[in-house]
């Protein structure tokens, strides 16, 4: 009778190259290993996290460095490290080193994705070297434990860690003292410190909390939106943004990814742009002033409160034309009536994590602007986009990476795209 084959706890790992997800590749007895927490060129001693000897790979945390990498340095949030939360996957690489890596997983994504070789370069956003790559988000969100205590997930797990601090989080939002107090257990915990000053705001199950008196604020003028500030080539930019919803969470972004959406559309003075996914209004503002009395923006948003910010944020524009709806229904004009787009000088997009896909690059090619400007916060769906992009005739003229997320694997790019 056959004897089902053991899968070790721990094995023992040459580590090689990064891949896209915040992990190295490595092999076991001829398996790939995704195994996260080291660097390549390491060897290490791994705890397998998913395996299974019918599984195509498995996937592992290095526990023990038996040989490590010169870019390898004490980990700067050390409750990330293996078996802890998720968020600071690559809290233990040096600075220079975590940019090189993400630059190596853009190049490498848009080689095999879209058959471009590109060289990438990786910009440090202002301050984060003083700060050690520590203090930029300006949100942060928490869940408190079955104590009260506010935690964090693990990563690719539900169980929740206490913490005692969370030293990506900006100083404002760390003097809120989140982890010196209790909470109701299970409770979903929200903290958004705007980098301009404004005062920060902390919601609790989506809801306003009044931190002085302990207990939600229920009062009809309660505060559930904050004030973003954007300085951008001279010029002063204030935006409401609900407290609950999106918006660039590093203290840079808003100014570094504005400015090259701005850089990237080139002179638009009286141009037709099309702004996708455009949220509270964060780039549809300085494309309106772009844009100037003669030319005009439309912007698109599916998210319904976004887009009630927007309004707010572009009330004294009025050559801003907003679009509450899916992208790709209303690119083909089948979100309703009135919701047809029929020219573009140029397209602005800045979609999730997943892409925008087929159907909207469809939709924006029949557009037939002169140029794309894609905002992406996920290289393979960067490439993939480019490729059908590419397709259809538009080629990758720019490309500049941000890196908006220090001691992570997640990266921020804008690409300008001309036909």
């Amino acid at each position: 009778m056959a004897t089902e084959a053991i899968v070790p706890d721990l094995v023992e790992l040459e580590v090689g190259p990064v891949a896209h997800g915040g992990h190295c590749v490595a092999r076991h007895e001829g398996r790939v290993v995704f195994v996260r927490h080291t660097l390549p060129g390491e060897r290490v001693r791994a705890r397998l996290t998913e395996a299974g000897e019918t599984s195509k790979f498995w996937r592992a945390d290095a526990v023990e460095v038996l040989e490590a990498s010169p870019d390898r340095v004490p980990s700067a949030w050390p409750e990330a490290g293996p078996g802890g939360v998720g968020g600071g996957e690559l809290a233990h690489v040096a600075l220079p080193a975590q940019r090189a890596w993400k630059a190596a997983v853009v190049e490498e994504q848009l080689r095999r994705l879209a058959k471009l070789d590109r060289t990438v370069e990786v910009q440090a956003a202002p301050g984060d070297d003083e700060r050690g790559g520590l203090r930029w988000r300006t949100r942060i969100d928490l869940v408190a434990d079955g104590q009260g205590r506010a935690a964090m997930r693990g990563s690719r797990s539900h169980e929740l860690h206490a913490l005692t601090s969370m030293p990506l989080a900006s100083e404002a939002i760390e003097e809120l003292d989140l982890f010196g107090r209790r909470w109701t257990a299970g409770a979903a915990i929200e903290a958004v410190a705007p980098a301009d000053g404004d005062a920060p705001l902390v919601l609790v199950d989506g809801e306003p909390f009044d931190l002085r008196r302990g207990k939600p604020d229920r009062r009809p003028n309660a505060r559930t939106s904050v004030r973003e500030r954007l300085l951008l080539d001279g010029r002063t930019y204030d935006y409401r943004v609900a407290a609950a919803g999106f918006w660039q969470v590093h203290r840079e972004a808003p100014a570094l990814l504005a400015g090259a959406v701005l850089a990237g559309v080139g002179d638009v003075d009286g141009a037709a742009v099309l702004d996708l996914y455009s949220g509270a209004g964060l780039f549809t503002v300085p494309l309106a002033d772009a844009v100037g009395d003669q030319g005009e923006v439309i912007s698109v948003e599916g998210d319904v409160r976004a887009v009630r910010d927007a309004r707010r944020n572009v009330h004294d524009r009025p050559h801003v034309e907003l679009h509450a709806g899916d992208v790709a229904r209303v690119l083909t004009g089948r979100q309703d009536a009135d919701s047809d787009v029929v020219h573009a000088d140029v397209v602005v997009l800045d979609p999730p994590r997943t892409g925008a896909g087929r159907k909207v690059v469809e939709g924006i090619t029949a557009l037939r602007p002169e140029r794309v400007v894609y905002v992406a916060c996920d290289p393979a769906a960067l490439a993939r986009d480019v490729a059908l992009l590419g397709d259809a005739g538009y080629a990758l003229a720019d490309l500049k990476a941000f890196d908006l997320f220090p001691m992570t694997h997640h990266v921020e790019a804008v690409a300008v795209l001309t036909r």
